[in-house]
């Protein structure tokens, strides 16, 4: 509990950059990831996150000491030019991005371990620790390195705040750009400059392995609460520095357990919660969307059966059984009870000693869909010129959802018909 206490108050420095510094890289790397997930170029970020490695060794190489500025300049440049390569491959070859982005990874990550094997057997006291990029190392952050983060972070989130408009329509109405004259290209470039820099921002904490989860498993996580770009960004930000400070937690509480590959796990354990029970796209909320729309369809199908073995007997309020509403549809025994006893439960039906009668309110609602299927037939027949007897399929999957402003648009179309193709009646 101590401990607990101690990590919520954020009482020891070190503790303190960690947390920090988790939170600048989480909320960073998935507001950028948002952007290359909605380009559906998430294996690019993985390829980029692989291919920093060298760029890391090579810059330690270079100036001999492990300062963070020269790693992050060394991951920048590596990291450019496997996207360069990515492109002149997909540009001048006929193979497609997903095979450069595999070869463009396998290459330079494994150029980047090469390197870091020759370091690791050079006997320079300085390269300790420097294998911690291959699976980050976040318990090691220091006041520098959260100084250099939480600039380029907010370097990246100024970026994202003055081009925001032009990354939308680049994103989604790319036709509409060139139209108006925006400069593409350089809109596109700057796009990847912030993803390489997400990447290298984070490389530290996470390590270049696990790096393509922080760029799109928050944004995917995010894209299942909203359809709003802006509310996307700020869910996603939400999501990654949740997931930096459970995975810190986890982190201090159990000194054993890596602070890198728990961030990583605590934004998974979030996307699952998402894919599974956020309130409109999860697969929760559509299964239960799913039931609801079966049991809707049943019940509007047992009041059309209702009525139509109305509509055939003549009179106008009593059928005779339930096998006669069982034999026309051949519903199943159990869910036609039960089905029944709640359209009852609803005021659309009423039992009597003979069977059930359609209420009032029972016998608009099954006059409605018995117009709607029967306008539906009509206009299939008459604009789309098919045959009769293959219109029934058709009006019998539309009749449930068509909205009342199409209903209006059928009967102007078709100008209030009286028959349906059947010669049967249209009940207005």
């Amino acid at each position: 509990m101590d401990k607990i206490i101690d990590f919520l108050l954020l009482t020891e420095p070190n503790t303190r950059y960690v947390v920090l510094g988790s939170i600048l890289l989480g909320a960073s790397s998935a507001i950028v990831g948002c952007f290359t997930f909605l380009q559906k170029r998430a294996l690019v970020g993985d390829a980029v996150a692989h291919s920093v490695l060298p760029g890391v060794c090579g810059a330690f190489l270079v100036a001999g000491t492990k300062n963070p500025l020269f790693l992050i300049v060394g991951a920048f440049v590596s990291g450019w030019l496997s996207i360069i390569c990515m492109n002149l491959i997909t540009r001048y070859s006929k193979l497609k991005e997903d095979t450069a982005v595999a070869l463009i990874l396998s290459v330079f990550f494994g150029f980047g371990v090469m390197l870091l094997t020759y370091i690791q057997q050079s006997g320079n006291a300085s390269q300790s620790g420097l294998e911690s990029f291959l699976f980050g190392k976040a318990a090691a952050l220091v006041g520098s390195d959260v100084w250099v983060f939480g600039g380029l972070a907010a370097l990246m989130l100024l970026l994202v705040g003055l081009f925001y408009k032009e990354f939308i329509i680049v994103i989604f109405h790319k036709n509409f750009a060139q139209t108006i004259g925006l400069p593409i290209v350089a809109i596109e470039i700057l796009l990847t400059t912030l993803t390489v820099l997400a990447v290298v921002v984070g490389i530290q904490s996470v390590g270049v392995v696990l790096m393509a989860a922080m760029l799109v498993t928050p944004a995917a996580a995010a894209r299942f609460w909203t359809d709003k770009l802006h509310k996307m960004l700020f869910i996603a930000a939400s999501f990654g520095a949740l997931a930096a400070i459970g995975g810190a937690f986890v982190s201090y509480i159990q000194t054993q357990m890596p602070t890198g590959p728990w961030i990583v796990l605590v934004a998974s354990a979030i996307a699952m919660f998402s894919f599974f029970f956020a309130p409109n796209k999860g697969i929760v909320a559509r299964r239960r969307r799913q039931y609801l729309y079966k049991k809707q369809i049943l019940e509007e199908n047992i009041l059309k059966a209702i009525y139509h073995d109305i509509e055939r007997s003549k009179t106008k309020k009593t059928i005779s059984s339930l096998e006669d509403i069982g034999l026309q549809r051949h519903f199943k025994p159990i869910l036609l009870k039960n089905t029944l006893q709640k359209l009852t439960r609803k005021q659309f039906i009423e039992k009597t000693q003979n069977g059930w009668q359609l209420t009032e309110k029972g016998n608009i609602k099954a006059k409605r869909l018995v117009k709607l299927h029967r306008l539906w037939e009509l206009y299939l027949t008459e604009f789309v010129r098919l045959a009769p007897d293959h219109v029934h399929e058709a009006a019998e999957a539309l009749e449930h959802i068509l909205t009342p402003e199409i209903e209006a648009q059928l009967e102007a179309r078709l100008k209030y018909p009286q028959k349906d193709p059947h010669d049967r009646d249209i009940p207005y």
